[in-house]
């Protein structure tokens, strides 16, 4: 994927989320009665402007399009005239002002509830947590984990998938003592296993957790044969189709896909001189596998797959499709589920108990909206709705300037009986900039960090 492609999926990812963030105070405000005079997506000069409405809005694209905002008629911000006085956004009462404020966060978290209900609603297929023999000295192969054990729970949470032990071990990186998880083994049955929290770190630097915590996903043995070459990548450049079965690389018999895949991965840009058998004929190829960087190394891809057996894959993935009442629930457990993490991930690293270096910018966001693109619609709009509960969570937190820092001077005006004094609200603006700068050198420097380490 090229820089194009991540740029344009980054302004995709955000267009939408800032989009559905600010229709949610516009449309509060206009049941309200309040007067929006403008809406703008982005900050700046104008690139486009549009007016329109019964009360001849501006609706603006500006130059910056990281955030957007909603401009009502107001006081405090320009001379009201009398007939218009009563829909001016000062003059409403508390409940209607926090009304306004919080409809955009919310509007982010209903945007997740509805994509996570679609989800589940088209269906989907996730690997099973069956998990391969760990290697030697890691938390899992300490823990006891065998080949073929399917974990079934985490200290008593049910797990289906992998991706359900990817999110849970992440609860288990950052808490102390041992792990509870319940697995069915090879010989069917129910044992525990004791994983230590400790020996898991959490630092996104340190790549995949399940990798971290030497668990492998379990991958029956399967023959050389290719499945699917993708036009214009090392392998249907050196002349490989599907159907080619791989003897052996250079001069190495190979005897699965496990094992020339280990080759690949070991040789980015490195020609290996590849055998195929084709037709009752064998056939040599220069294969040259591209560099690629995951999980920060440089590994080797030829833009090639196994022929699969779908008996083999029914009983490794799950398939979860549901009705549009059970898909509307889950829906919403996800959304809740997914903000609650979100805000638990923050108190965790303001205390101390999780590193800063897992706040990303820009360019983070950036690096998984095109990774996410890369791998189809499904896994991008599931990132979509990841980075439309962000973005609710971040902007109720209760920081002056972010909308959390509006509901808690309305609260505030609600328990006094009259608002604040400028003065207070003025220094509470002051404060509120400087921890979001705060905020936003942190994560430009870990982005930077992990442009200069890749």
């Amino acid at each position: 994927m090229n820089l194009l492609q991540y740029i344009v999926s980054f302004l995709v990812v955000l267009g939408i989320v800032i989009v559905i963030h600010e229709l949610g105070h516009y449309w509060v405000a206009r049941w309200c009665g309040v007067k929006v005079l403008r809406f703008s997506i982005g900050f700046g000069r104008p690139l486009l402007r549009l007016t329109r409405g019964p009360d001849q809005t501006e609706w603006v694209l500006a130059i910056a399009p990281i955030g957007g905002y909603v401009r009502m008629l107001d006081e405090r911000e320009a001379p009201v005239p009398a007939a218009e006085l009563h829909r001016a956004f000062n003059r409403q009462s508390v409940a209607k002002r926090m009304a306004i404020v919080a409809a955009g966060p919310l509007a982010n978290f209903l945007l997740a509830w509805i994509i996570y209900a679609g989800i589940h609603m088209y269906g989907f297929q996730e690997a099973r947590a069956l998990i391969t023999a760990p290697a030697a000295d890691t938390p899992a192969a300490t823990a006891g984990f065998g080949d073929r054990d399917e974990i079934v729970a985490i200290d008593g949470k049910q797990v289906r998938t992998l991706q359900d032990v990817r999110w849970s071990l992440i609860d288990v990186a950052v808490a102390k003592g041992r792990a509870r998880i319940e697995v069915i083994d090879s010989r069917n049955r129910m044992q525990v296993r004791n994983l230590d929290r400790g020996n898991v770190s959490v630092d996104s630097r340190d790549g995949d957790l399940l990798a971290a915590a030497g668990l492998r996903l379990f991958r029956p043995p399967l023959e050389a044969v290719l499945g699917v070459v993708e036009a214009g990548r090392p392998a249907a450049n050196a002349g490989l189709r599907p159907g080619d079965r791989i003897t052996a690389v250079d001069g190495k018999p190979i005897s699965d896909w496990a094992e020339f895949v280990t080759l690949v991965v070991a040789s980015p840009n490195k020609p290996l001189e590849v055998s195929v058998a084709r037709d009752r004929e064998t056939l040599r190829a220069t294969v040259t596998p591209a560099a690629i960087t995951r999980n920060n190394q440089t590994i080797g891809r030829v833009g090639a797959g196994v022929r699969e057996d779908p008996k083999t894959l029914a009983t490794l993935y799950v398939q979860q499709r549901y009705d549009p009442i059970e898909a509307t629930w889950r829906g919403a457990v996800k959304t809740w589920d997914m903000s609650i993490f979100s805000v638990r991930m923050l108190w965790k690293m303001l205390v101390g108990q999780l590193s800063w270096r897992n706040l990303g910018g820009p360019v983070t966001i950036a690096d998984y909206a095109g990774q996410s693109a890369s791998l189809g619609l499904l896994p991008f709009i599931t990132f979509i709705a990841l980075i439309s509960i962000s973005i609710g969570v971040l902007n109720l937190l209760p920081i002056p300037v972010l909308d959390g820092g509006h509901l808690m001077y309305y609260s505030i005006e609600l328990i006094k009986g009259t608002p604040l004094s400028e003065r207070a609200m003025e220094y509470g603006q002051r404060f509120g900039i400087a921890v979001l700068m705060l905020l936003m050198g942190f994560a430009f420097f870990n982005d930077i960090t992990r442009l200069v380490a890749s």
